[in-house]
Formats: structure tokens, C-alpha cells, sequence
């Protein structure tokens, strides 16, 4: 891929994701719906990160602050950050109606501009395989990271199909048979999604190991993939419909901690 293609690209998916915003808050998995889900997700932090302790984190692809109200919940001095100015908008209107000292800026996951070793912590949730250039974005998080900072990547493959998936199908294919369910037309925003997803470096999903396989390779060390995410999970599932759970309790999803060594 050229470099014109890429840049072509990645406006593609900044306008995508700012097409967005106006309903990203409705969605399950995407904002929190239930006290359950926020202390499961307040539990997956603090396994991994600690309590904040006015600790300085980055939170990529922020969106409208969904994890960045999280991570300011435990303590953390948070920097939120998209390249999407409609998802900035409604984080920071969150954010006062909240109260929360919350900075939001505009940047690139794949380029911040921020400086050196400049934070303890790093969380990047379904982001990683929407990257066009993820070996650059990770050389990118490891310099901003301070010696010793902590890397957290929550994602997932959501591209292989599941035995759920399948199972979804065909039971929607015999229930169109019957007359009991109409045929589902394609919108143009899930065709816009499949075709930006065809031409991302994870086209064909984003695997654990895969992932910190290339977290390797960047220098981080030691990398810990996690696959405990079932409380978040289930506490999603109350919110979605009957099959939309069970496609999404059979994906691959896991959270990995990567951290920067002290001699980097």
C-alpha cells in the first residue's frame, strides 16, 4: 500500500468515526450501561495499572471519554486523545457535565507530537485493529512512554467468524425461510465498515498473539496477555440481544499489558 492510499485511508476512517459520534453513546461496548460493567472495568485497570495515585495516562482513540472517566475514577491524571473532533466535542461536554478535570485533545494515535517519556500509562481500547500502521503507532506509544510505563491494549479479532456467528446466520436464513423475519438489508454505514476493515493491517483480525508478537519487536517487555474478561462481558450482555451476546461471548477478545523496561 502507497503512501497516498494510506493517507486516503485514514481519512476514510476519521470520517467514519466522526460520522459516529451522534450515536456512540447508545451502543453497548461502547459507553457504560451498568455499575457492574464500570467496576468490572475498574477491576481489569487496576490489575494491571495499580490505582492512579495522580499518575499521568494517555487514553488513544478516546472517543467521547468512555475510558478516560474510567481511568479518572482510580485516579489517574488523564489526557484523552482522538482524531475526531465530533467524538472530542461530546467527551468534553461529558466531561463538564461531570466534573471531571479530563484534557481532551486532538491528535493522531499514530502520531501524538507529545514529548518523550511522558506518561506512566497508556490504554488503547478497540484500537488497535482499526490501525493502518500499527508497528508505527507502537514505536510511537513506547516513546511517550515513561521508563518502566505500562502499555494496556483491550481488543479483539472481530473479523474471524465464531460457531455464534455461524449459528446467528443460519438461524436468521431459516427464519427468513418461514416468512418470520425480514431479509436485512446492508446499510451504507456497515458497507463503509466492511470496506475500511478490508484494507487495514489487521484485515484478517487482530489475534493476541499476533499483537504482542509486534509489541515484542517494538522492545516492550515483559508483555501479559489476558483473557479474564468475562465480568465486563456478561454485564454487556444484559444490555444486547439474546444473539448479539452469544457472537460476542464467542469472540476473541482479550486485553494485553505491555511495559517499557526501566533501560529503555
Amino acid at each position: 500500500m502507497n503512501q497516498a492510499s494510506n493517507f486516503n485511508l485514514r481519512e476514510e476512517i476519521k470520517e467514519y468515526w466522526s460520522m459516529r459520534a451522534a450515536t456512540f453513546d447508545e451502543q453497548p461496548g461502547h459507553e457504560i450501561f451498568s455499575e457492574a460493567e464500570r467496576s468490572a472495568w475498574h477491576t481489569l485497570f487496576e490489575r494491571h495499572f495499580g490505582k492512579g495515585d495522580g499518575r499521568k495516562a494517555l487514553d488513544l482513540a478516546s472517543g467521547t471519554g468512555v475510558i478516560s472517566h474510567l481511568m479518572h475514577d482510580l485516579g489517574f491524571n488523564v489526557t484523552g486523545m482522538d482524531w475526531s473532533e465530533a467524538m472530542l466535542e461530546k467527551a468534553r461536554a461529558k466531561s463538564r457535565q461531570r466534573g471531571s478535570k479530563i484534557t481532551f485533545l486532538l491528535g493522531d494515535a499514530e502520531n501524538t507530537l507529545e514529548a518523550d517519556d511522558s506518561y506512566d500509562v497508556i490504554v488503547a481500547r478497540h484500537l488497535v485493529w482499526t490501525l493502518v500502521d500499527p508497528a508505527a503507532a507502537f514505536a510511537e506509544w513506547f516513546r511517550v512512554l515513561k521508563p518502566g510505563g505500562k502499555l494496556l491494549v483491550v481488543d479483539g479479532d472481530f473479523v474471524s467468524p465464531t460457531w455464534a456467528t455461524k449459528f446467528n446466520k443460519a438461524m436468521a436464513g431459516f427464519l427468513e425461510t418461514l416468512g418470520l423475519r425480514k431479509p436485512v438489508e446492508a446499510i451504507a454505514q456497515m458497507q463503509t465498515h466492511q470496506d475500511i476493515l478490508a484494507r487495514v493491517h489487521f484485515s484478517n483480525g487482530a489475534r493476541a498473539e499476533d499483537v504482542a508478537f509486534m509489541l515484542r519487536q517494538t522492545g516492550f517487555d515483559p508483555i501479559a496477555v489476558d483473557f479474564d474478561l468475562k465480568r465486563i462481558h456478561s454485564a454487556q450482555k444484559k444490555h444486547i440481544s439474546f444473539a448479539k451476546g452469544l457472537e460476542r461471548g464467542a469472540q476473541h477478545r482479550y486485553a494485553i499489558c505491555a511495559q517499557k523496561p526501566l533501560e529503555a
